[in-house]
């Protein structure tokens, strides 16, 4: 029986010589991420996209309609500034949060990053319904401004822009903050005591030092963040009023509501089309080596 086993042995060497040089090693170690790809991402766009061009014939109709009805113009411009705004909200409440926690000691620092990445394991929609409780004219938020004597009667604060921006801000903040504590943890504190060597004080320090190094961070942070805006759904849908209407919304209403899968299928196309050109923009005004940098999170 022993003389019988073949020895695979060469087979394996032979296999493994092949592999190396042709370079198909590598292409099998890609092979399953490229076929998830294909399947979940290239093949539904390229469907979307057939959809937003036949309706049955050749048409572009739904595209004209898209850049020459002012309605849908001003969707995708409160679309934009709601983006912009949150972003601005997440880099102004993130960067100090940040900050605090790329410099406090060790313990607290991991404490507080748990607290941050806590809420990635609760569902958007319970924290959006969270706030809907807070945020209601009976809610914790009016509670405490009536008991406060702040106000002396409820505040309007859902199904506005406010709630809007209350809620999209939460949500995206850790998506502000981790990017940015990444490039501050980096920072090499030898700097900041070289200058506070040669008479700069701890503002001065900060002002022209780790500010300068952190930017990489903020950048990185306000990609990250406008872009999740732009297609956000359930948190505007559900503190949104009647004006506050995202683009994402629109095409949940067309496809579901108005089955009109062709219109649908082109503002889909017009977000993806926007949200790249955000892309290229961030790695035009940055560069490419600095882009990459970002990218990575250094």
């Amino acid at each position: 029986m022993a003389g019988s086993i073949v020895d695979a042995r060469p087979w394996i060497r032979a296999w493994e010589a092949v592999a190396e040089r042709d370079g198909l090693r590598r292409l099998l170690l890609v092979l399953p991420t490229l076929v998830v790809l294909l399947v979940l991402f290239v093949a539904p766009l390229t469907a979307i996209l057939r959809l937003s061009l036949l309706d049955p014939a050749p048409t572009a109709r739904h595209y004209l309609e898209v850049v020459t009805n002012p309605t849908y113009l001003h969707v995708l411009g409160i679309t934009f500034e709601t983006a912009a705004l949150v972003t601005l909200l997440c880099l102004a409440l993130g960067y100090p949060l940040a900050y605090v926690m790329a410099t406090v000691p060790g313990r607290l620092a991991g404490v507080l990053i748990i607290l941050v990445i806590v809420p990635f394991w609760i569902s958007v929609l319970v924290r959006t319904y969270a706030w809907m409780v807070m945020l209601g004219r009976g809610g914790l938020v009016n509670t405490l401004l009536l008991r406060l004597g702040v106000v002396e009667e409820p505040l309007r604060l859902m199904h506005n822009f406010v709630g809007v921006l209350v809620g999209m801000t939460h949500v995206l903040l850790p998506f502000a903050v981790l990017p940015m504590y990444s490039v501050m943890k980096n920072i090499d504190r030898d700097l900041l005591r070289a200058a506070e060597n040669l008479g700069a004080n701890r503002w001065q320090s900060f002002r022209r030092v780790f500010f300068p190094l952190s930017l990489l961070g903020v950048v990185s942070a306000a990609a990250l963040v406008f872009v999740s805006a732009l297609g956000f759904f359930i948190t505007p849908a559900l503190l949104g009023g009647p004006r506050d209407v995202l683009l994402s919304m629109l095409i949940e209403r067309q496809v579901n509501d108005l089955t009109n899968w062709g219109f649908g299928s082109a503002l889909a196309v017009v977000l993806l089309g926007l949200t790249l050109l955000v892309l290229i923009v961030f790695r035009r005004f940055l560069g490419t080596a600095a882009w990459g940098s970002v990218v990575e999170g250094r």
